[in-house]
Protein backbone atom coordinates (compact mmCIF):
# COMPACT_ATOMS: atom_id res chain seq x y z
CA UNK A 1 0.00 0.00 0.00
CA UNK A 2 1.34 3.26 -1.16
CA UNK A 3 1.95 6.15 1.65
CA UNK A 4 -1.08 8.03 -0.02
CA UNK A 5 -3.53 5.27 0.50
CA UNK A 6 -2.07 4.33 4.08
CA UNK A 7 -2.86 7.76 4.84
CA UNK A 8 -6.56 7.84 3.43
CA UNK A 9 -7.16 4.70 5.19
CA UNK A 10 -6.27 6.00 8.51
CA UNK A 11 -8.34 9.32 8.05
CA UNK A 12 -11.43 7.56 6.97
CA UNK A 13 -11.05 4.76 10.02
CA UNK A 14 -10.45 7.57 12.23
CA UNK A 15 -13.15 9.91 11.11
CA UNK A 16 -15.64 6.83 11.55
CA UNK A 17 -14.94 6.27 15.02
CA UNK A 18 -14.64 10.36 15.48
CA UNK A 19 -18.40 10.75 14.16
CA UNK A 20 -19.71 7.93 16.00
CA UNK A 21 -18.59 9.56 19.10
CA UNK A 22 -19.80 12.78 18.35
CA UNK A 23 -23.09 11.57 17.43
CA UNK A 24 -23.96 9.48 20.53
CA UNK A 25 -22.69 12.33 22.67
CA UNK A 26 -24.88 14.89 20.65
CA UNK A 27 -28.27 12.26 20.82
CA UNK A 28 -27.39 11.27 24.73
CA UNK A 29 -27.02 14.68 26.49
CA UNK A 30 -30.40 15.97 27.99
CA UNK A 31 -31.33 19.73 26.22
CA UNK A 32 -33.47 22.55 27.97
CA UNK A 33 -36.53 21.45 26.21
CA UNK A 34 -36.56 18.05 28.37
CA UNK A 35 -37.21 19.74 31.60
CA UNK A 36 -40.80 18.78 32.45
CA UNK A 37 -43.29 16.89 30.09
CA UNK A 38 -41.69 15.09 27.38
CA UNK A 39 -41.26 16.77 24.04
CA UNK A 40 -42.93 14.74 20.83
CA UNK A 41 -41.84 14.96 17.17
CA UNK A 42 -45.12 15.77 16.31
CA UNK A 43 -45.78 12.02 14.73
CA UNK A 44 -49.58 10.89 16.24
CA UNK A 45 -51.37 7.68 14.69
CA UNK A 46 -54.62 5.87 15.75
CA UNK A 47 -55.59 9.38 17.69
CA UNK A 48 -53.64 8.67 20.75
CA UNK A 49 -50.28 6.74 19.31
CA UNK A 50 -47.68 9.76 20.09
CA UNK A 51 -43.81 9.39 18.95
CA UNK A 52 -41.60 11.21 21.41
CA UNK A 53 -38.58 12.57 21.63
CA UNK A 54 -36.15 10.86 24.10
CA UNK A 55 -32.37 10.58 24.71
CA UNK A 56 -31.51 6.75 24.31
CA UNK A 57 -31.19 4.68 27.77
CA UNK A 58 -28.00 4.96 29.22
CA UNK A 59 -27.46 1.59 29.21
CA UNK A 60 -27.73 1.25 25.84
CA UNK A 61 -25.26 4.12 25.22
CA UNK A 62 -22.95 2.91 27.50
CA UNK A 63 -22.89 -0.36 25.28
CA UNK A 64 -22.13 1.76 21.72
CA UNK A 65 -18.92 3.73 23.86
CA UNK A 66 -17.79 -0.33 24.72
CA UNK A 67 -18.23 -0.87 21.00
CA UNK A 68 -15.87 1.64 20.24
CA UNK A 69 -13.23 1.53 23.27
CA UNK A 70 -13.09 -2.00 21.89
CA UNK A 71 -12.51 -0.63 18.14
CA UNK A 72 -9.34 1.37 19.33
CA UNK A 73 -7.97 -1.86 21.12
CA UNK A 74 -8.29 -3.58 18.77
CA UNK A 75 -6.88 -0.81 15.77
CA UNK A 76 -4.28 -1.01 18.56
CA UNK A 77 -3.21 -4.87 18.33
CA UNK A 78 -4.11 -5.82 15.10
CA UNK A 79 -3.25 -3.96 11.43
CA UNK A 80 -6.24 -1.78 10.46
CA UNK A 81 -4.65 1.74 10.14
CA UNK A 82 -2.92 2.11 6.78
CA UNK A 83 0.65 0.71 7.23
CA UNK A 84 0.58 0.23 10.79
CA UNK A 85 0.78 -3.52 11.66
CA UNK A 86 -0.34 -3.45 14.68
CA UNK A 87 1.05 -3.85 18.40
CA UNK A 88 0.43 -7.83 18.01
CA UNK A 89 2.58 -7.85 14.49
CA UNK A 90 -0.33 -10.36 13.31
CA UNK A 91 -0.88 -10.94 9.45
CA UNK A 92 -2.88 -13.26 7.61
CA UNK A 93 -0.17 -14.69 5.77
CA UNK A 94 1.81 -15.30 9.03
CA UNK A 95 -1.41 -17.40 9.82
CA UNK A 96 -1.24 -18.89 6.94
CA UNK A 97 2.05 -20.31 6.47
CA UNK A 98 1.98 -21.26 10.22
CA UNK A 99 -1.21 -23.18 9.58
CA UNK A 100 0.20 -24.76 6.34
CA UNK A 101 3.04 -25.91 8.21
CA UNK A 102 1.42 -27.74 10.95
CA UNK A 103 -0.26 -29.31 7.81
CA UNK A 104 2.43 -30.46 5.93
CA UNK A 105 4.32 -31.89 8.92
CA UNK A 106 1.28 -33.59 9.92
CA UNK A 107 1.25 -34.60 6.03
CA UNK A 108 5.11 -35.77 6.44
CA UNK A 109 4.83 -37.36 9.52
CA UNK A 110 1.14 -40.04 8.22
CA UNK A 111 3.09 -40.54 4.58
CA UNK A 112 6.97 -41.15 5.92
CA UNK A 113 6.74 -44.80 4.62
CA UNK A 114 6.14 -43.57 1.28
CA UNK A 115 7.38 -40.27 0.61
CA UNK A 116 10.92 -41.75 -0.16
CA UNK A 117 9.13 -44.94 -2.36
CA UNK A 118 8.76 -45.08 -6.33
CA UNK A 119 5.61 -43.45 -7.34
CA UNK A 120 4.31 -47.01 -7.93
CA UNK A 121 4.82 -47.86 -4.81
CA UNK A 122 3.05 -44.45 -3.31
CA UNK A 123 0.15 -45.15 -5.63
CA UNK A 124 -0.17 -48.77 -4.33
CA UNK A 125 -1.23 -47.11 -0.78
CA UNK A 126 -5.53 -46.80 -0.92
CA UNK A 127 -4.64 -43.73 2.34
CA UNK A 128 -2.27 -42.00 0.04
CA UNK A 129 -4.05 -42.35 -3.06
CA UNK A 130 -7.26 -40.92 -1.14
CA UNK A 131 -5.32 -37.89 -0.06
CA UNK A 132 -3.23 -37.44 -3.65
CA UNK A 133 -7.23 -37.67 -5.14
CA UNK A 134 -8.43 -34.82 -2.59
CA UNK A 135 -5.30 -32.93 -3.96
CA UNK A 136 -5.76 -33.14 -7.36
CA UNK A 137 -10.05 -32.25 -6.59
CA UNK A 138 -8.65 -28.68 -5.05
CA UNK A 139 -5.69 -27.68 -7.53
CA UNK A 140 -6.06 -29.41 -10.77
CA UNK A 141 -9.99 -30.10 -11.51
CA UNK A 142 -10.00 -26.79 -12.46
CA UNK A 143 -8.43 -27.48 -15.85
CA UNK A 144 -8.32 -31.22 -16.22
CA UNK A 145 -12.27 -31.83 -14.42
CA UNK A 146 -13.25 -33.37 -11.54
CA UNK A 147 -12.92 -36.81 -13.82
CA UNK A 148 -9.50 -35.59 -14.60
CA UNK A 149 -10.92 -36.25 -18.19
CA UNK A 150 -9.97 -32.35 -19.60
CA UNK A 151 -11.34 -30.76 -22.22
CA UNK A 152 -10.38 -28.96 -25.56
CA UNK A 153 -6.79 -27.79 -24.43
CA UNK A 154 -6.76 -29.93 -21.51
CA UNK A 155 -5.31 -33.37 -21.75
CA UNK A 156 -7.16 -36.32 -20.05
CA UNK A 157 -5.13 -37.68 -17.73
CA UNK A 158 -6.87 -41.46 -17.67
CA UNK A 159 -6.01 -42.68 -20.92
CA UNK A 160 -2.23 -43.63 -22.08
CA UNK A 161 -1.62 -40.89 -24.11
CA UNK A 162 1.17 -38.63 -22.36
CA UNK A 163 2.34 -35.85 -24.56
CA UNK A 164 5.27 -35.40 -21.68
CA UNK A 165 5.90 -38.97 -20.97
CA UNK A 166 3.85 -40.88 -19.05
CA UNK A 167 6.33 -42.79 -16.79
CA UNK A 168 6.06 -41.90 -12.98
CA UNK A 169 8.87 -39.39 -12.70
CA UNK A 170 7.54 -37.44 -15.60
CA UNK A 171 4.11 -37.16 -14.90
CA UNK A 172 5.44 -36.17 -11.15
CA UNK A 173 8.21 -33.79 -12.67
CA UNK A 174 5.26 -32.28 -14.52
CA UNK A 175 3.08 -31.70 -11.33
CA UNK A 176 6.37 -29.89 -9.86
CA UNK A 177 8.06 -28.22 -12.41
CA UNK A 178 4.98 -27.36 -14.77
CA UNK A 179 5.34 -27.67 -18.55
CA UNK A 180 5.38 -24.96 -21.24
CA UNK A 181 4.24 -26.46 -24.72
CA UNK A 182 5.10 -24.27 -27.94
CA UNK A 183 3.65 -24.26 -31.47
CA UNK A 184 4.77 -21.56 -32.97
CA UNK A 185 2.69 -19.88 -35.95
CA UNK A 186 3.45 -20.59 -39.47
CA UNK A 187 0.90 -18.99 -41.31
CA UNK A 188 3.49 -16.13 -42.37
CA UNK A 189 6.30 -19.05 -42.62
CA UNK A 190 3.77 -21.13 -45.07
CA UNK A 191 2.81 -18.18 -46.99
CA UNK A 192 -0.22 -18.89 -48.70
CA UNK A 193 -3.90 -20.66 -47.80
CA UNK A 194 -3.24 -23.58 -50.44
CA UNK A 195 0.04 -24.66 -48.26
CA UNK A 196 -1.97 -24.26 -44.63
CA UNK A 197 -4.61 -26.46 -46.48
CA UNK A 198 -2.41 -28.51 -48.06
CA UNK A 199 -0.32 -29.15 -44.71
CA UNK A 200 -3.61 -29.62 -42.72
CA UNK A 201 -4.91 -32.24 -45.33
CA UNK A 202 -1.33 -34.38 -44.98
CA UNK A 203 -1.49 -33.87 -41.33
CA UNK A 204 -5.10 -35.69 -41.25
CA UNK A 205 -3.49 -38.10 -43.46
CA UNK A 206 -0.78 -39.32 -41.04
CA UNK A 207 -3.89 -40.16 -38.30
CA UNK A 208 -5.78 -41.96 -40.71
CA UNK A 209 -8.49 -39.31 -41.41
CA UNK A 210 -9.84 -39.46 -44.91
CA UNK A 211 -8.14 -36.45 -47.49
CA UNK A 212 -8.47 -35.47 -50.91
CA UNK A 213 -4.81 -37.25 -51.58
CA UNK A 214 -4.56 -34.33 -54.62
CA UNK A 215 -4.46 -31.53 -51.20
CA UNK A 216 -2.71 -34.01 -48.62
CA UNK A 217 0.50 -34.71 -50.85
CA UNK A 218 1.84 -31.17 -51.62
CA UNK A 219 1.41 -30.97 -47.82
CA UNK A 220 3.97 -33.55 -47.31
CA UNK A 221 7.44 -31.48 -48.42
CA UNK A 222 6.32 -28.09 -46.24
CA UNK A 223 5.48 -30.56 -43.24
CA UNK A 224 8.73 -32.32 -43.70
CA UNK A 225 10.42 -29.19 -44.17
CA UNK A 226 8.54 -27.38 -41.03
CA UNK A 227 6.89 -29.42 -38.53
CA UNK A 228 9.05 -33.07 -38.70
CA UNK A 229 11.71 -31.57 -36.65
CA UNK A 230 9.46 -31.50 -33.33
CA UNK A 231 6.92 -34.15 -34.69
CA UNK A 232 9.59 -36.64 -36.72
CA UNK A 233 8.86 -37.45 -40.50
CA UNK A 234 5.70 -39.74 -39.72
CA UNK A 235 4.42 -37.47 -37.01
CA UNK A 236 4.58 -39.75 -33.94
CA UNK A 237 5.95 -36.80 -31.66
CA UNK A 238 8.48 -36.19 -29.35
CA UNK A 239 7.84 -36.28 -25.53
CA UNK A 240 10.89 -34.75 -24.26
CA UNK A 241 9.56 -31.41 -26.23
CA UNK A 242 6.28 -31.97 -25.54
CA UNK A 243 5.00 -32.65 -29.33
CA UNK A 244 2.41 -34.24 -29.35
CA UNK A 245 1.76 -37.57 -31.94
CA UNK A 246 0.24 -36.54 -34.88
CA UNK A 247 -0.37 -40.03 -36.28
CA UNK A 248 -3.08 -41.11 -33.39
CA UNK A 249 -6.73 -40.33 -32.58
CA UNK A 250 -5.53 -38.27 -30.18
CA UNK A 251 -6.30 -34.57 -30.42
CA UNK A 252 -5.75 -32.05 -28.06
CA UNK A 253 -7.37 -29.25 -29.80
CA UNK A 254 -9.83 -30.91 -32.08
CA UNK A 255 -9.37 -33.04 -35.25
CA UNK A 256 -11.41 -30.88 -37.54
CA UNK A 257 -9.48 -29.69 -40.50
CA UNK A 258 -10.50 -26.19 -38.92
CA UNK A 259 -8.86 -27.10 -35.75
CA UNK A 260 -5.74 -28.10 -37.23
CA UNK A 261 -5.62 -25.14 -39.38
CA UNK A 262 -5.98 -22.73 -36.60
CA UNK A 263 -3.02 -24.34 -34.72
CA UNK A 264 -0.83 -24.05 -37.82
CA UNK A 265 -1.79 -20.23 -38.66
CA UNK A 266 -2.17 -19.06 -34.73
CA UNK A 267 0.25 -21.98 -32.96
CA UNK A 268 -0.72 -22.89 -29.54
CA UNK A 269 1.07 -21.95 -26.43
CA UNK A 270 -0.31 -24.31 -23.84
CA UNK A 271 1.09 -24.22 -20.15
CA UNK A 272 0.81 -26.64 -16.88
CA UNK A 273 1.59 -24.59 -14.24
CA UNK A 274 4.26 -25.59 -11.67
CA UNK A 275 2.93 -26.67 -8.14
CA UNK A 276 6.35 -27.33 -6.50
CA UNK A 277 5.63 -24.20 -4.24
CA UNK A 278 1.83 -24.49 -4.06
CA UNK A 279 1.83 -27.75 -2.81
CA UNK A 280 4.67 -28.92 -1.76
CA UNK A 281 6.74 -32.03 -2.33
CA UNK A 282 4.46 -34.01 0.20
CA UNK A 283 1.23 -33.33 -1.68
CA UNK A 284 2.89 -33.22 -4.95
CA UNK A 285 4.09 -36.61 -4.79
CA UNK A 286 0.66 -37.53 -3.37
CA UNK A 287 -1.19 -35.63 -6.75
CA UNK A 288 1.26 -36.91 -9.11
CA UNK A 289 0.77 -40.65 -7.85
CA UNK A 290 -3.00 -40.32 -8.09
CA UNK A 291 -2.31 -38.86 -11.57
CA UNK A 292 -0.37 -41.85 -12.86
CA UNK A 293 -2.94 -44.39 -11.17
CA UNK A 294 -5.68 -43.60 -13.50
CA UNK A 295 -3.82 -44.23 -16.51
CA UNK A 296 -2.76 -47.68 -14.90
CA UNK A 297 -6.49 -48.68 -14.29
CA UNK A 298 -5.50 -48.56 -10.23
CA UNK A 299 -7.91 -46.03 -9.17
CA UNK A 300 -11.11 -44.65 -10.18
CA UNK A 301 -11.24 -41.09 -11.37
CA UNK A 302 -12.53 -38.88 -9.00
CA UNK A 303 -15.87 -38.50 -11.10
CA UNK A 304 -16.16 -41.64 -11.68
CA UNK A 305 -16.02 -43.67 -15.07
Amino acid sequence: MSLPWSFYVIAIVALNILGCAWLLWWTAKRRSTDAGAPQTTGHVWDGDLTEYNKPLPRWWINLFWLTIFFSLAYLAWYPGLGHFAGAGQWSSRAEHDADRARADQLLATRFAAVADQPLEAVAADPQALATGRRVFLHNCAMCHGSDARGGKGYPNLTDDNWQWGGKPEDVLASVLDGRQAQMPPLANVLGSETKIAAVTAYVRHLSGQPVSQAIAKPGREPFEGLCAGCHGKEGKGNPAMGAPDLSDDYWLYGDASGDIEDAIRKGHAGQMPAHRTLLGPVRARLAAAYVWSLSQGAAEPAGGR
